[in-house]
């Protein structure tokens, strides 16, 4: 669906200012009238208030000015359009989906991931996180034949490899995630409640490496060799917000050395090591090594072997 063009012109103002960092409403309308929205005309300032104004409106965002730095404009919560930021993942589906409608002509040759998802249970659970009321949920495990009714007071939603999932507080303090795509119904209770103020969602899940939660489950510090390419790729896309790169290998440092001639790089992240952290470094089995700590490692090796013998077993009964 093409974007109206007033939402082209909020994004083209925030990625504007976002990576000028300061700039004055001049250096602003140099850089508008080169565009072809502008058609040449100098953006007046009563529009630009009005755009900065519908910009924290409609997306969190705040434009603010700085009068003893010559009345230079800057993002005043540049945090909110970190990578994972809810305000940059609209901002990036929204520029992507302008991109896509003017090239209809090739829309043939663009694929795209499918994001599975009811909207209107999303919109209904939306709807229950802003009024603060606790919602009962109608929940079917995969491979179960029968659902149960539980119930959680929504805390927040999280996307997780094209899938939509809720963080609930069921009573008492244990926290738990639902699959939306495994939510058969739900239903706004009258009961309402209130989020509390130190409760932070980003610190929530930054011991985590996906939507697997395990609150006993003590944080562990990982150290995680990446072979060849892999380097590269966890360099441009980092495993985890903790991720530091310890040693960078090259053959160039290793001539002395012929028998070590292997390129690789050593990271660190602190996370758990929950199950879906073990299946991401499976799924990586010959371009990541795990070297401590030794429980990981352990965890790595049992599902090796129930593998191995999996195929074995299919190995002999050909």
């Amino acid at each position: 669906m093409k974007i109206p063009a007033l939402f082209k012109e909020y994004i083209w103002l925030v990625r504007t200012i976002y990576r000028a960092r300061r700039i004055s409403l001049v250096e602003l309308n140099e850089r508008w009238v080169e565009t072809d929205m502008s058609g040449g005309v100098e953006m007046a300032r009563t529009t630009f208030n009005r755009h900065k104004d519908a910009i924290q409106d409609i997306f969190g965002i705040y434009i603010e000015c700085d009068r003893r730095d010559g009345y230079r404009y800057y993002i005043g919560n540049p945090e909110v359009l970190e990578d994972d930021s809810v305000q940059n993942w609209m901002l990036a589906t929204l520029s992507l989906s302008n991109v896509i409608s003017e090239s209809l002509s090739l829309k043939e040759r663009i694929v795209a991931e499918r994001v599975s998802v009811d909207e209107q249970l999303l919109e209904k659970l939306i709807r229950a996180m802003k009024s603060g009321h606790r919602v009962s949920i109608r929940y079917c495990q995969y491979g179960s034949p029968q659902s149960f009714w539980t119930a959680a007071d929504p805390y927040c939603l999280k996307l997780f490899h094209q899938r939509w999932y809720l963080l609930g507080k069921l009573f008492g303090e244990k926290y738990e995630m639902f699959c939306l795509n495994k939510i058969v119904e739900i239903k706004i209770q009258e009961h309402t409640f209130k989020m509390p103020k130190d409760f932070d969602v980003a610190d929530f899940f930054n011991p985590y490496f996906g939507v697997v939660i395990d609150e006993v489950m003590p944080t562990e510090r990982i150290v995680i060799r990446a072979y060849g390419d892999e380097r590269y790729e966890l360099r441009d896309v980092p495993l985890h917000k903790s991720q530091i790169f310890r040693s960078w290998q090259s053959e160039s440092e290793l001539i002395d050395h012929p028998e070590l001639y292997r390129d690789y790089a050593d990271i660190e992240v602190q996370l758990k090591p929950t199950p879906d952290f073990i299946d991401y470094l499976l799924s990586k089995c010959g371009r990541l090594q795990v070297l401590s700590p030794q429980s990981v490692i352990n965890k790595i090796e049992e599902r090796m072997c129930k593998a191995t013998e999996m195929y074995n077993h299919q190995t002999e009964e050909k």
